[in-house]
């Protein structure tokens, strides 16, 4: 898809759009929240998305506007997966690529895994594989990925489990405003994630973006309220973008930019025709200039 000329961009992703879907793709005259993350991804495409996409150069933007306290720490960032220093890093980690979404795999014990030459070599293959692609390809047209260097970026393993414990916050703003918030963490017990979600006013609404199981309230404590003034300040000047957020050990970390989120092919598992109409409501094209 990379070699795919961009004059040809918009008939397959309406293509896309209508497998994914089933709904065709109205560009000319955008209404719903889904067919106006499409058209953002064609005509919104600024370097600065690039820039805030890519895990590490985020990272110093992150700095700038809201402090680095904010931030995971690292570990390492470097081209090539034979040039990490093993031995200088902690007995767990995780190692993830800049350039996409999911690409990762975490090490527990590394003294385990470096004993491990097949695990060693499969995630080597794995990760030479990510560098050497764009995740443009397989995000269905999402151009902020297009342009982003690949690095290897390896931060600390915060928990054993990548479901462990851990709250997360996405905070969706809409013309530099945040107006959802959706709260979500992985209950171990119950093997299943569970989420609220909110409108800024705080006030739980009937509106899940995966399925989740909905818990019936979620008491706001000082995390939510932090993560919507700071998605506040770095959402400014952006027609939408989603602020992703982290809560572990009683402390709120950063998680990334999201500006196209699932794509744009949420199917909302209730009050889908509700949902896609509503957010699209709230969301005003007017003076997007191309970049």
């Amino acid at each position: 898809m990379m070699s795919l000329d961009e004059k040809d961009y918009l008939k397959y992703l309406k293509e896309a759009y209508y497998i994914k879907t089933g709904y065709k793709l109205n560009l000319k005259h955008p209404k719903t929240f889904n067919e106006k993350i499409q058209w953002l991804k064609i005509y919104d495409n600024l370097p600065v998305k690039t820039k805030l996409t890519d895990k590490v150069l985020v990272r110093d933007w992150i700095k700038d506007k809201i402090g680095e306290e904010y931030l995971k720490p690292v570990l390492w960032i470097g081209d090539k997966f034979d040039d990490i220093p093993f031995d200088e890093l902690p007995e767990s980690f995780i190692v993830k690529c800049n350039h996409g979404c999911k690409w990762h795999f975490i090490v527990k014990n590394k003294q385990q895994y470096l004993k491990n030459k097949l695990f060693i070599s499969l995630t080597k293959i794995q990760i030479d594989g990510w560098i050497s692609q764009s995740f443009f390809g397989w995000s269905i047209f999402e151009t902020q990925y297009k342009n982003i260097v690949p690095k290897i970026i390896i931060e600390p393993l915060l928990r054993e489990n990548i479901n462990e414990d851990c709250e997360e916050i996405d905070v969706y703003c809409f013309n530099s405003e945040p107006e959802i918030i959706n709260w979500h963490y992985y209950d171990i017990e119950a093997r299943n994630r569970k989420a609220v979600t909110f409108n800024k006013n705080f006030n739980s609404l009937d509106l899940k973006f995966l399925n989740e199981d909905v818990i019936s309230e979620k008491p706001i404590n000082e995390y939510i309220k932090k993560t919507v003034e700071l998605s506040r300040i770095l959402a400014k000047n952006f027609k939408f973008v989603r602020v992703d957020w982290m809560i572990y050990k009683d402390k709120l970390y950063f998680e990334e930019m999201t500006f196209t989120p699932y794509s744009g092919f949420i199917m909302f598992p209730q009050n889908y025709e509700k949902w896609n109409k509503k957010l699209g409501d709230m969301l005003n094209l007017k003076g997007v200039k191309n970049g």
